[in-house]
């Protein structure tokens, strides 16, 4: 009798133990939220992040940045949020604090976010971008028509179980830039694994939908990213790319191969890389095509 208690008591100890470790909050370095946020340079950080692709319903006529197309995963069905200044519809009733919160630690007001918004790369960004970013969110047409729901199934629609997918996947810290590389290839490097989060859909991902690092932008065979090809140097070099059809392939769509790439990547170059300033894909190109 005594020992199947101390056995009862043991398994009480260890589960109270998994409880603490797996709940607890994942947070990564304070942020100075004090600084004056500048709607315009946000304005260029929604084109460089993704915002606009991801939170747009183009197909459908959708305003912009009121919802998105659902991403489809064997976990469920993701809507991308309506993310206009709406104050109801929309994130106009979040402080910078909760943004903040959202970007750098995956929880937002209504509990922890779910990986496929991709706040594993956002959580790179620097203080004074996501300042930047919010002024211009908040700066936005406010559209008062929810984004369509998720259809997320059991169990995977318990936001909670997030916590434990936090404390076994996610570090959220500051791009650090690599030693021994220029400027240019930092900025690229930043580029790939911060905002524009090139290694979000082009890197594999394991049963749990966590992405597996030592094997960045080696592409996805499908799954929760979505298919995507490899974008290592061998590969795109392979497929007869240097850093200036690179450049151009994301300015345009147009492949060496005389190809036009389509799917989410043409929204991914329509809404987002078409945008950006020709030093901001130089960098990138320059990242991604060297060994």
């Amino acid at each position: 009798m005594r020992k199947s208690w101390f056995a009862l008591l043991a398994l009480t100890v260890l589960g109270a133990a998994g409880a603490v470790y797996f709940l607890k909050p994942v947070t990564g370095p304070a942020r100075d939220l004090t600084l004056t946020g500048d709607a315009e340079r946000g304005a260029y950080l929604m084109r460089l992040g993704g915002c606009v692709a991801c939170h747009t319903n183009a197909a459908a006529g959708g305003a912009e940045l009121a919802g998105g197309v659902g991403l489809v995963t064997q976990f469920g069905t993701f809507v991308p949020p309506n993310i206009t200044s709406d104050p109801d519809a929309g994130i106009g009733g979040w402080t910078v604090q909760q943004f903040s919160d959202a970007m750098s630690n995956g929880m937002g007001p209504q509990g922890h976010l779910y990986p496929t918004f991709p706040y594993e790369n956002y959580t790179l960004m620097s203080d004074q971008e996501i300042v930047d970013l919010y002024a211009a969110l908040m700066a936005t047409e406010p559209v008062p028509t929810p984004a369509a729901a998720s259809d997320i199934p059991f169990p995977f629609n318990i936001r909670l179980a997030m916590a434990g997918w936090q404390n076994l996947f996610f570090r959220p810290a500051r791009f650090e830039p690599e030693a021994g590389r220029d400027e240019i290839y930092n900025r690229g490097k930043y580029l790939a694994y911060g905002p524009a989060h090139c290694v979000a859909c082009h890197t594999p991902r394991n049963a749990l939908g966590a992405l597996e690092w030592d094997q960045a932008l080696t592409g996805s065979p499908g799954g929760t990213g979505g298919r995507a090809p490899a974008l290592a140097a061998a590969a795109l070099t392979d497929e007869g790319y240097d850093v200036p059809t690179l450049v151009q392939t994301l300015k345009d769509g147009f492949t060496p191969g005389f190809d036009v790439l389509g799917g989410s990547m043409a929204e991914v170059i329509t809404d987002s890389t078409s945008h950006w300033t020709d030093e901001d894909l130089t960098a990138l190109a320059t990242f991604l095509l060297t060994e």
